[in-house]
């Protein structure tokens, strides 16, 4: 294998050079965490494993798999950020933490090192995506302490572009300013997208006639539904790219510009399995599964065999691009703890995403699980777009349109009803449009 390749454009490796490197970071990984880390040495010794056992890739079965409940579980009984610290906390600089969409939010640290690899993992990203130095990167978000995009803005820093911090504008001001200085790549969630494209109409602008070429999502499904991703595509005018991260992982997948349809994992940076989420037994390739990630960088706060909770088909066939790197047919299919049955209907919060989507009178929306006489029960609020909302007749079509869609595709009757304009709320970062209500 090249050097250059290796070294510079490690994406480029050929599987045998992706395994000895992740073989190599593995045995980092676990000397560092089995010498240091409180968090991962309780569990291995609960759980009666000697790390010294593991002597291959294949080895990694040994080890038990980590979830999201025992970390959370770990910071409570910890705080404020758990025993996962591989190094002495005056040792650590950055800190993020979880949106806290289901539940509360954890706490994640970064050392230098940590925080030096979250930028590779982007210059790899962006690579895979093509960007280029001319191009001039949006980052429409807050900059919270939620990790958002930061590493994506920081990562192009690093790589020399020109990068718009947007935190504290209104929606109108960011426009303004992306359209000024001819931004051509966004970054943001599906939601952000389609929410900015609702202020361009108010302010009369056409985005398709801007300079932006290409739109970076993550955060929420909706790159990887084909009607969200339409309207984001026909709107803007540009090219949409799915991205997959989490602040407790880092930035691992993104869409090749030259293979759209699925996503590349970067092994170079992690080791991924996919299970069946009930048998924790692998899948085959092409099957449903759950994706497992063990990751290779972030040594000072690492995840070991996490389950994610994300449910992905790897591809059987390999990827248009020439990568050699694990594809994801679709990308995020939607997650394991998300799935409702309704009427013996297995459904997934996304299948509804890209139904909704695929109207465009729809423009914003909001989806409840109730229970009702002991029974499962959806109601779907819809909020018409302006120019529907004003006639009745109109209205009451699009809704029945809506309430037939759902019940021929996904085998159920859904309560489907009409809201006021304005009256659902917007989102900057994850949509929350799906709501359980407990009783």
């Amino acid at each position: 294998m090249n050097d250059l390749h290796e070294n510079s454009r490690p994406e480029l490796m050929t599987r045998d050079a992706l395994q000895r490197r992740q073989w190599e970071r593995l045995r980092t990984l676990l000397h560092e965490v089995g010498r240091s880390n409180p968090f991962w040495q309780q569990k291995y010794r609960e759980a009666g494993v000697d790390l010294s056992a593991v002597r291959s890739l294949e080895d990694l079965s040994l080890l038990p798999f980590s979830t999201k409940h025992e970390l959370v579980a770990d910071q409570n009984a910890h705080p404020p950020f758990g025993s996962n610290l591989t190094y002495p906390r005056a040792e650590y600089t950055r800190l993020h933490q979880t949106s806290g969409t289901t539940g509360r939010p954890m706490r994640w640290l970064d050392t230098p090192a940590s925080w030096d690899w979250f930028m590779s993992c982007w210059g790899q990203i962006y690579r895979i995506a093509g960007v280029t130095p001319a191009d001039v990167m949006a980052f429409p978000f807050s900059f919270g302490p939620f990790i958002g995009f930061w590493a994506g803005f920081e990562g192009a820093c690093r790589l020399g572009n020109l990068t718009l911090a947007m935190g504290g504008m209104t929606s109108e001001a960011r426009l303004r300013l992306m359209l000024d200085l001819e931004a051509t790549f966004i970054c943001c969630t599906p939601t952000y997208a389609m929410r900015l494209v609702e202020v361009a109409e108010k302010e009369g602008v056409n985005l398709a006639d801007s300079s932006v070429r290409g739109v970076i999502v993550a955060g929420e499904p909706g790159g990887n539904l084909p009607s969200v991703r339409q309207r984001i595509e026909t709107a803007w005018g540009a090219r949409v790219f799915d991205h997959w991260g989490m602040t407790d992982i880092g930035s691992l997948g993104i869409e090749p510009v030259d293979a759209p349809g699925g996503m590349t994992l970067l092994e170079t940076e992690c080791i991924a399995e996919v299970i069946d989420p009930q048998t924790c037994q692998p899948v085959p390739r092409g099957q449903l599964g759950e994706l497992v990630i063990t990751n290779l960088g972030r040594v000072g706060q690492p995840v070991i065999r996490y389950r994610t909770g994300d449910l992905v088909k790897v591809s059987t066939t390999p990827c248009p691009s020439g990568m050699e790197m694990i594809r994801l047919d679709g990308g995020i299919i939607g997650r394991a703890d998300d799935m409702v049955t309704i009427r013996g209907n297995n459904v997934f919060p996304s299948s509804l995403d890209a139904i909704l989507r695929e109207f465009e009178q729809v423009a914003e929306y909001r989806i409840t699980l109730q229970t009702r006489r002991s029974m499962p029960h959806l109601r779907v609020e819809i909020e018409p777009e302006a120019t529907t909302a004003h006639v009745t007749t109109d209205v009451e079509l699009l809704v029945d349109q809506v309430s037939r869609t759902i019940k021929d595709r996904l085998n159920f009757q859904a309560e489907v009803v009409p809201t006021l304009p304005g009256s659902l709320p917007r989102f900057e970062l994850k949509g929350r449009r799906f709501v359980k209500e407990t009783s």
